[in-house]
């Protein structure tokens, strides 16, 4: 039986009538394969898309990293526009969606990888589509260098810590001074396995290594620069994926809210916008992790140059700030994880300041999130794509609302 891809589904995969999921296939394409409940497989493309093109990866057809590596970077350019627009819409809303800022290949600075003891050695990569295989990457078009440099590390603290029975997951940062390296998953921790660690993070000239929620070794500051400031963030905290993915945000961030006279930035994490923003202005950083609102404090303590930045800990879900606490405050920042940040967003709405910068990482939520700031008297400026994560279905955003006082 043959199939006809009408559309993209939200992470990626052809959708043919019915519904049925192909994945790895496009829009217009006429496709034939074997149905497995609601996916085809086996899927052998017979009329192709003008849009397809040929994987620029080896590892494509095994490994499960990237969804969209088959597709003319136009068309994902165009498709994620669109995932921002129809989300809008289905609010009611609609906005000038302007270029998408596509990180290059080879930029990613973290990920998690994959790694497996075996008889002879390892096995270290990423798992297949919806598959506990480990696909090992040699070529892989889509990590820095510097990320890709890590991997003999990986592959030894499989080695030496590891168990056949089990994958590690092995978080890998790029950072000034060197891989930031935390594992999960491991041997539990005694004596010689601390020893053989330590010896280890020495060879590959690791800057930190954890293992599960202790640090076994420090041996230089996994620093990231953020504005003047340079900050050693916890284990495991969050950073942008790329380097050029921050710039673009940032460049954004401080454009909305330039010239304000004091900022609050929400879920501030380590300082990505804070920190910067403090060139310009006085800034109080929310954050929940109190690891990461310690990092961002030292950072700015150590920096020259900033204007205070005050902090909190705080769970913004659970206790958000309030109007009377926004008061005084002419511009924010927000930049919530993929559930958004309903509670929070509805005190902004109540409160009097006049710009916010939306940072989001899901269209759907940040559409339900901007529909109560444009009841509540805010205009939505324009709307800027950042791909951070290219090949993939990953869809990050910033946008501005703005509204005169009153």
């Amino acid at each position: 039986m043959t199939y006809v891809i009408e559309r993209l589904g939200h992470l990626g995969d052809g959708i043919a009538d019915g519904p049925v999921y192909a994945p790895r296939t496009l829009p217009g394409e006429v496709v034939t394969g074997t149905l497995d409940g609601d996916t085809l497989r086996d899927i052998r493309i017979e009329t192709p898309s003008a849009n397809r093109v040929r994987p620029p990866c080896r590892h494509f057809g095994a490994c499960g990293a990237c969804q969209l590596q088959h597709a003319a970077d136009d068309f994902v350019e165009n498709w994620k526009r669109k995932v921002v627009e129809t989300a809008l819409e289905a609010q009611g809303l609609s906005a000038d969606v302007g270029p998408v800022v596509t990180s290059p290949p080879g930029s990613r600075r973290r990920a998690t990888l994959a790694a497996r003891r075996t008889k002879r050695g390892a096995l270290v990569g990423f798992h297949g589509r919806s598959s506990d295989t480990i696909t090992e990457i040699p070529d892989c078009q889509l990590l820095h260098p510097r990320l890709m440099a890590a991997v003999p590390a990986a592959r030894d603290l499989a080695v030496t810590g590891g168990s056949r029975k089990g994958n590690l997951a092995v978080a890998v940062t790029e950072t000034l001074n060197g891989p930031d390296i935390l594992v999960r998953g491991g041997k539990p921790l005694n004596g010689p396995l601390r020893a053989a660690l330590g010896d280890l993070a020495r060879r590959h000239d690791l800057a930190r290594l954890s293992w599960e929620d202790e640090v076994i070794a420090l041996r230089l500051p996994p620093e990231q620069q953020f504005g003047p400031a340079r900050v050693v963030p916890p284990p495991g905290a969050f950073l942008q994926a790329t380097a050029e993915g921050e710039a673009a945000l940032r460049s954004e961030v401080l454009r909305i809210t330039h010239g304000a006279g004091r900022i609050v930035d929400l879920f501030a994490g380590c300082g990505t916008f804070s920190l910067p923003l403090a060139q310009y202005a006085p800034v109080h950083a929310v954050e929940a992790d109190a690891a990461m609102v310690a990092a961002l404090d030292a950072g700015w303590r150590h920096a020259q140059g900033l204007k205070p930045v005050t902090h909190a800990a705080r769970d913004l879900f659970r206790d958000p700030l309030e109007p009377a606490e926004l008061a005084g405050f002419e511009a924010a920042v927000i930049d919530p994880p993929r559930a958004g940040a309903h509670a929070q967003i509805g005190r902004l709405a109540d409160s009097g300041i006049q710009r916010i910068a939306h940072v989001s990482c899901n269209p759907v939520t940040f559409a339900r999130d901007a529909r109560t700031l444009v009841r509540a008297g805010y205009v939505m400026g324009p709307v800027r794509v950042i791909d951070q994560f290219r090949w993939s279905a990953h869809v990050e955003l910033v946008a501005e609302f703005r509204r005169e006082p009153v």
